[in-house]
């Protein structure tokens, strides 16, 4: 930590997720200070020492001490944790139970509560514009045949890899942040590169899911992954309630952007085309329906908003100030436990509140 006004923040790993999710927003969070980069194999087209000559570089744990949440938090540093946080809703208790013991601050990595049409969803139901919401859909679909290689693709879920802990935690996380924990889930894994249903007798790791979460209240939540969508413009959102529906299409725009090099204080960034606008549905006089355009909320959030609330946290050294804080992702975890549960048994599991 710097002084009072601004805090240093090392980065470990320098893949696709610092480059574009985390180092970007770090440096434009004035209160934030990008200090350190731990690679553990810089490589001549891949080099953060000759991306970010002026920083502080690693290449080994033991020189950074923030390899990991537990040694971060041993070692006296607040944690900034790329979600799935880790693969158990007991270790994630575990780890808040330390950074409050250690007096520290730890904030998961859930950036797509800032997505533009998330916040949209967001405020149809503060406003109570759709009434009593019945059916919620939300869906990560993409055409992608070939298995990845990467730890999505080659860590096993038990371990917290595959497509329930990339996508599903993503997608359980908005779910929960609109509605809270459900009473119970019901699930389906299936592998549809390879067409086969999960568990199978050859072990093949599932690649795409249909969960429901069921509430008190009546409401089904929908959770779908899938891998072959051929689609040209992919479902995003479907919501259904007592007066009126919304469906929306294609992801948040923030990733592809800054992929395709846009600066993120660009005036455009975070914002879609006209022709991505979400489809509002209102029940009018007579049970009569009229249907319109919704274009996202304006401005729209960015995921500097993740960073923003975390530098406010440091600053208060408050831990209702973390704007993911680990009690919310045990939670979400305990939501992906249980759609483990019911993928792996056939049975709909009951979550406790």
């Amino acid at each position: 930590m710097a002084n009072s006004k601004q805090f240093n923040v090392g980065v470990v790993g320098y893949g696709m997720s610092a480059k574009v999710f985390h180092i970007p927003f770090i440096q434009a969070t004035p209160s934030l200070k990008l200090h350190s980069i731990l690679q553990r194999s810089p490589k001549p087209n891949d080099s953060a020492p000759a991306d970010y000559p002026g920083l502080q570089h690693h290449t080994s744990l033991d020189s950074l001490l923030a390899d990991s949440a537990l040694d971060a938090l041993e070692a006296g540093k607040h944690v900034f944790c790329e979600k799935p946080f880790v693969p158990t809703s007991a270790e994630a208790a575990a780890l808040a139970d330390l950074a409050r013991a250690k007096g520290k601050l730890l904030c998961v990595y859930q950036n797509r509560r800032w997505d533009a049409d998330f916040a949209t969803v967001s405020q149809l139901l503060r406003e109570g514009t759709l009434g009593r919401v019945v059916e919620f859909e939300t869906h990560f679909d993409r055409y992608k045949m070939e298995h990845p290689t990467n730890w999505k693709g080659t860590v096993p879920m038990e371990e917290g890899g595959g497509a329930v802990y990339d996508l599903g935690t993503h997608l359980c996380d908005q779910v929960y942040t609109l509605f809270g924990l459900p009473r119970s889930v019901y699930a389906k894994f299936v592998s549809q590169r390879q067409g086969k249903f999960y568990p199978s007798s050859d072990g093949v790791d599932p690649d795409s899911l249909t969960a429901h979460l069921y509430y008190d209240n009546g409401l089904t939540a929908i959770v779908r992954i899938g891998v072959l969508s051929v689609e040209t413009q992919q479902p995003r959102f479907w919501i259904r309630g007592s007066k009126g529906s919304y469906t929306k299409k294609g992801l948040d725009t923030q990733e592809p952007q800054i992929k395709a090099g846009m600066a993120i204080t660009d005036a455009k960034f975070g914002r879609e085309g006209p022709e991505w606008a979400g489809k509002l549905a209102l029940l009018g006089e007579g049970n009569s329906v009229s249907q319109t355009d919704l274009p996202n909320v304006e401005p729209p959030p960015t995921y500097a908003k993740i960073y923003e609330g975390f530098a406010k946290a440091l600053a208060s050294g408050k831990e209702e100030d973390v704007p993911v804080p680990a009690s919310q992702a045990c939670d979400v975890l305990r939501i992906i436990e249980a759609v483990q549960e019911s993928g792996k048994t056939g049975r709909e599991v009951q979550i406790s509140s």
